[in-house]
């Protein structure tokens, strides 16, 4: 009958209507968020490690480490102009092999490696604000989460005010450390290898090396996806967004690194903990204040930008989860007014904060964890680009606003190499943390936590895929 017709009609909106995200991010923001959390805190630390390595072309190695990310930054700004979802991953990989147990393992690494991520960094920033006021590490940390969890609560468009202020801070940091020593470059020999050798393969093997730390500081462009569906036309807007933050960091990487060599022996760098705050005090007068309070200042804003932009992300891949029926469905519970995963953003609080607790008992355990986290993110990276190559041999012909090019026949060759690249890597990482050390005390609980979680709801994927094949 046309009235009950209509009013099936009219409940099935409702309940779409119910578990759908308010879309308030625009392409500028997209792109803010993306550059603040790739800077994140991570290139105060890993350019002194890899100047150590690497020499004079450390700046090589950024070149290298941005050409090896953007394979997978490009497989995820194919996928997000298909599939604009919250938990990205999860999507992606369901979607190409049709599998529940894939898709929620690549979902649940997903997840795990955000929150263990948003852990580790608000140590990082209680570690600053202790040095500065003197207040405990893991009271500031756990503050900090509360916070911003609020923030996360209170909207995206709330939340986008502080990631703008804070990644205008962070890299204005960055920028004054260029435009204070570019004069300065071209005072010693870019080109200058730390081993003396004409064979290439010893040459240049060192750029290589230092490379492969310095891929983590652009870890992060992954998390746009998954805020896709509160940005307007993610179809277009996440690509573009995703490709130009990848690209902005890039070149302020390699400026960086230009100055602080040019600046600083690389081995002097290798050697210092606070190498940008050397580079800073070294660039003279004044500056000695800069290295100290104010560049942790800077490092305040920057760890605390990461953590929120990591909260949303986590929240939004356990909502997306949820919606599916891959995890309770309470987790897909919006607050009605403000739109946001109220449920998710509980629970990703409450998980975040009882890391911050493991670590206090036990020194390094957050950092063992960390190494987990990499392990996780590369897995996730793999099974991202194998789903786009997938795709483009199962679904040729859905329509894509955003391609990656180059391709041998149906097989994409820059998806391939990212996922070459994972498989390289993950080797390097994968006998340290399962077998070696504390990482392996944690690995294997980690592991059968997720086995449980999945085989808890079986039924929950089985009862929602028979009601969906009633569906007329």
């Amino acid at each position: 009958m046309p009235f009950i017709d209509s009013m099936q009609t009219e409940i099935a909106r409702a309940r779409v209507e119910e578990h759908q995200l308010k879309k308030s991010l625009s392409l500028f923001e997209v792109i803010v968020y993306g550059v603040g959390i790739i800077l994140g805190a991570g290139i105060y630390a890993l350019i002194g490690e890899a100047a150590g390595i690497a020499g004079n072309t450390v700046w090589l190695s950024f070149v290298v480490a941005a050409i090896i990310a953007s394979f997978s930054a490009l497989s995820y700004a194919e996928l997000s102009s298909l599939f604009p979802k919250c938990a990205a991953e999860y999507v992606y990989t369901k979607r190409a092999t049709k599998s529940n147990f894939l898709a929620f393992a690549v979902g649940y690494i997903a997840l795990l490696a955000a929150i263990i991520t948003a852990a580790a960094v608000a140590v990082g920033f209680g570690g600053y604000l202790q040095g500065l006021t003197g207040i405990p590490i893991i009271i500031g940390a756990a503050v900090l989460l509360l916070l911003l969890s609020l923030l996360n609560w209170f909207g995206l468009k709330e939340s986008a005010k502080f990631n703008m202020i804070s990644t205008a801070i962070e890299v204005g940091g960055l920028v004054l450390i260029i435009v204070l020593g570019f004069h300065l470059i071209g005072s010693v020999d870019l080109l200058e290898f730390p081993v003396a050798s004409t064979d290439p393969g010893v040459m240049f093997a060192p750029i290589f090396a230092a490379a492969a730390i310095i891929f983590f500081a652009f870890l992060g462009f992954e998390d746009l996806a998954n805020i896709s569906e509160e940005t307007k036309d993610a179809k277009r807007n996440i690509p573009i967004g995703l490709l130009t933050a990848v690209a902005i960091t890039t070149v302020i990487y390699i400026l960086v690194a230009v100055v602080s060599v040019s600046a600083v022996s690389y081995v002097e760098l290798g050697a210092s903990n606070e190498p940008l705050a050397l580079v800073a005090s070294v660039l003279g007068g004044s500056l000695g204040a800069f290295s100290g309070t104010l560049l942790s200042i800077i490092a305040l804003f920057a760890t605390a930008n990461t953590v929120l932009i990591i909260l949303i992300v986590s929240s939004r891949i356990m909502f997306g989860m949820a919606r599916d029926n891959s995890l309770p469905k309470m987790l897909s519970r919006l607050d009605k007014k403000r739109g946001t995963p109220v449920a998710a953003i509980i629970l990703v609080f409450m998980v975040t904060v009882l890391l911050l607790g493991i670590g206090s008992f036990s020194e390094g355990i957050l950092a063992t964890l960390a190494k987990l986290t990499a392990f996780g993110i590369l897995i996730v990276f793999f099974a991202v680009n194998i789903s786009l190559i997938i795709l483009r041999f199962t679904e040729p012909k859905i329509e894509r606003a955003f391609k990656v090019p180059l391709s041998i026949g149906k097989l994409p060759i820059i998806p391939t190499l990212g996922a070459l690249f994972c498989i390289f890597m993950l080797t390097q990482l994968g006998t340290v943390v399962f077998f070696e050390g504390t990482s392996s005390e944690f690995a294997l609980p980690i592991v059968l936590l997720g086995l449980i979680l999945y085989i808890t709801f079986i039924p929950v994927f089985l009862l929602n895929k028979v009601l969906n094949n009633s569906t007329p």
